[in-house]
């Protein structure tokens, strides 16, 4: 018998074309090895991590390049034997879009030759122990914010709930859903292995009521296990019902205050694919060299989910699924609401990357005129973190941070439900992105971007 949680109302939200079957009539395809790979040393939230190779050095798939630095931090690994080639300054993709970062690049030498499983003691009992070993498996929040796992497992308070997000809502995204279809019992396993970390008396996985496949797949590896800490949740599809606040109130009727984090309220997120990655490490030794990427968008020619060494250069990752088809406006990495045009193909995926889209015109939005705000409060009956976006643009177009900060701009997730709303078509969220950057600056705190985990 597996127990359900039924969830709340989500405030806010919006409808949205979920835009991802064609991506799921295959399976993830795996055993990929592309040519180079270009591993940023600064694709966590952070602290960069720091080289332990040097040019010229022969490495192999799973081995450790660049270990983790002071935390909040997390250990890089090849994720395909080959040489190191340089160690450079790149641009990758980071939370706020294409940004510098050192890299090592890596030519790939086709054997894709695993590194020996050290011959370490079993796997550690005391909870700092596990954190230092999550750490240095490389593993960090693969919902988006990139969030290095070890320090996430290291609350403030004591843990009350453990919710393991596969809910996934945005548009185009696939990867968590066929990664649930086809590993559903590590991802199980990995959440009560998390759940243990963490002490934590429950465990939710929630799924957004879109993926049945996922759910009877969850269900059923769930039903295996009988563990009474576990839980199932079916949250409703609407977007953003998946972003961390959003999710936590929907399952837990709790709200997080302004500018305050779940897990100083004993509520922890991790993402489906974290949990998987957690227990690939405890029961196989293999550290965070790989991810689930989704392929899609009217502009490639064979949609679908991979499984790719991390710092695969996209091109490549096109040319696996096909190539494009004529017609491709805007490559776009992450979903089509929260996402980041990228400027070229060259751009390698780092831990965030999630998606990948190659659209075509009637896919995005081309035209940028737009007209005058009419006050029709539209954007604030979607907004989920209950903001007011019409005052919060005034703010911004006056660059006044003293009414940004009162109107709770930091609060902003940046989902875009109120650029879809808006009858004068005004581009919002990029006014938001540019005020928290300005703040920022001025304040000289980092920005980080939005994200499940």
């Amino acid at each position: 018998m597996v127990d359900y949680v039924f969830e709340r109302h989500l405030s806010g939200g919006i409808l949205l074309p979920a835009n991802k079957s064609s991506s799921t009539l295959l399976p993830i395809r795996r055993g990929f090895v592309p040519t180079k790979l270009v591993l940023a040393l600064h694709q966590h939230r952070g602290n960069p991590a720091k080289p332990v190779v040097k040019v010229g050095d022969r490495v192999l798939k799973g081995e450790t390049v660049a270990t983790s630095a002071a935390a909040p931090s997390a250990a890089v690994h090849a994720g395909s034997s080959g040489w190191v080639r340089a160690i450079e300054e790149r641009p990758v993709l980071g939370g706020n879009g294409v940004q510098p970062s050192l890299c090592i690049v890596i030519e790939t030498d086709g054997r894709d030759e695993r590194a020996p499983l050290e011959k370490a003691a079993a796997w550690p009992t005391a909870a700092s122990a596990q954190r230092e070993a999550i750490r240095a498996g490389g593993i960090v929040g693969l919902g988006g914010a990139v969030y290095p796992t070890a320090d996430k497992l290291a609350t403030p308070v004591s843990c009350k709930t453990l919710i393991v997000n596969g809910a996934e809502c945005e548009p185009y995204i696939s990867c968590d859903d066929m990664l649930m279809r086809e590993n559903a019992a590590e991802i199980v396993a990995g959440a009560l292995f998390l759940t243990d970390v963490l002490e934590a008396p429950r465990c939710i996985i929630a799924i957004e009521r879109d993926k049945p496949q996922a759910m009877e797949a969850i269900e059923a590896a769930a039903r295996s296990v009988d563990d009474s800490r576990l839980k199932l949740a079916e949250v409703p599809t609407i977007y953003p019902a998946g972003g961390e606040k959003q999710l936590v109130e929907l399952l837990t009727g709790d709200e997080v205050p302004s500018g305050r984090y779940p897990g100083e309220f004993g509520y922890i997120c991790q993402n489906v694919g974290t949990a998987f990655a957690v227990q690939r490490l405890r029961a196989a030794h293999e550290p965070l060299s790989s991810r689930i990427v989704t392929v899609t968008g009217g502009g490639v020619r064979t949609p679908q989910n991979v499984e790719a060494p991390i710092g695969t250069p996209i091109a490549e990752l096109i040319a696996l699924c096909g190539g494009y088809n004529d017609g491709v406006v805007r490559l776009i990495a992450g979903g089509s609401m929260m996402g980041y045009a990228l400027p070229d193909d060259d751009t390698p995926l780092t831990k965030a990357t999630n998606c990948i889209v190659a659209a075509l015109a009637e896919e995005v939005r081309t035209d940028t005129h737009e007209w005058p705000c009419i006050r029709c409060a539209d954007c604030a009956m979607v907004c989920p973190s209950r903001l007011l976006p019409q005052d919060l643009l005034v703010a911004a177009t006056m660059s006044d941070h003293g009414a940004l900060a009162t109107l709770g701009l930091q609060d902003c997730i940046e989902c875009g439900c109120c650029d879809v709303i808006c009858p004068s078509h005004i581009m919002l969220t990029e006014r938001f992105r540019i005020a928290k950057r300005a703040v920022a600056a001025r304040e000289h705190i980092p920005v980080t971007p939005p994200g499940q985990d």
